[in-house]
């Protein structure tokens, strides 16, 4: 069992480190997540049934350390998400390999390409989680479905073989679900956001492979989408607002209480009574 002893489970990697982690070029990138890919790789590879119990954030890489998982627990109040394609990058740790093997192209392609955090309702509707319990409750449910799995009552090793094979679309579905998806979300995300559309392309081009290609399909498209302008100033915008908001957040703690408050106006918008019209120009 993979769980956290925090309140929240992982809320991804350290954004603060993208831009000196991708300065050093497409080499370091692609060594970076070959690493985390054998990682990864190995949870996914023990012999043994595996779960994660979610008991807060899981976001981005947080998210791809469940999808290595067998099974997946979800706390009632967690959320979920691989929020990727907002910072200009994709999803680059498994979650283009793993995420539609677990939930379908269709599904995956919309929270990916939407980069949505998801309440615990939604994650087991659409099938990344197998259960949702209240946080008291989690641990003892995912020790549960440890136990009806070692006997044999849960099928983990098909699980596995899912998620390691290749995706279950013939040529004619593929066609219908990826073109279709690249058209409604190159409408959405405009031509200067390439993130959601490279997004969607790795998980049409590793649709028909291997767990190991697959991966390697997703790391070359994140390298590329990583040395990008775009990446680099969406990665600084999110760094500011972080920043701003850690700001407002001890100006808040300084403010005093509001007991009175007054409107100035200004211009002839300021001027105008709001119960009497402005007077009429007058003809010379």
């Amino acid at each position: 069992m993979i769980a956290s002893a925090k309140d929240v489970f992982i809320v991804g990697a350290d954004i603060t480190e993208f831009h000196g982690m991708f300065s050093k070029g497409e080499g370091q990138i692609a060594e970076m997540l070959e690493q985390v890919h054998g990682i990864f790789n190995a949870i996914e590879d023990l012999p043994f049934p595996t779960v994660t119990a979610i008991n807060g954030l899981a976001l981005g890489g947080g998210c791809e350390v469940t999808l290595t998982t067998d099974f997946r627990v979800m706390g009632d109040k967690a959320k979920i998400g691989l929020p990727e394609t907002k910072l200009g990058i994709l999803p680059g740790w498994g979650g283009c390999v793993r995420l539609p093997r677990i939930v379908g192209a269709d599904n995956a392609i919309e929270w990916i390409a939407g980069g949505t955090e998801n309440r615990a309702d939604a994650a087991l509707k659409m099938g990344a989680v197998d259960a949702v319990v209240p946080n008291e409750q989690l641990e003892a449910a995912a020790l549960d479905i440890l136990a009806r799995a070692n006997r044999g009552e849960l099928d983990y090793q098909a699980r596995r073989d899912e998620k390691t094979g290749p995706l279950k679309l013939n040529p004619i579905e593929q066609m219908m679900v990826f073109e279709t998806a690249k058209g409604y979300v190159a409408g959405k995300a405009g031509p200067h956001y390439p993130a959601p559309i490279e997004a969607i392309k790795v998980i049409q081009k590793g649709a028909g492979e291997e767990r190991g290609r697959a991966q390697a399909i997703e790391a070359k498209a994140f390298a590329k989408l990583a040395l990008t302008d775009v990446c680099y100033n969406l990665v600084g915008l999110f760094l500011n607002d972080q920043v701003v908001k850690k700001k407002a957040g001890k100006y808040e703690k300084q403010a005093q209480p509001v007991k009175q408050s007054a409107v100035l106006g200004a211009g002839i918008m300021g001027g105008v009574s709001p119960t009497r019209a402005p007077p009429r120009a007058r003809r010379s």
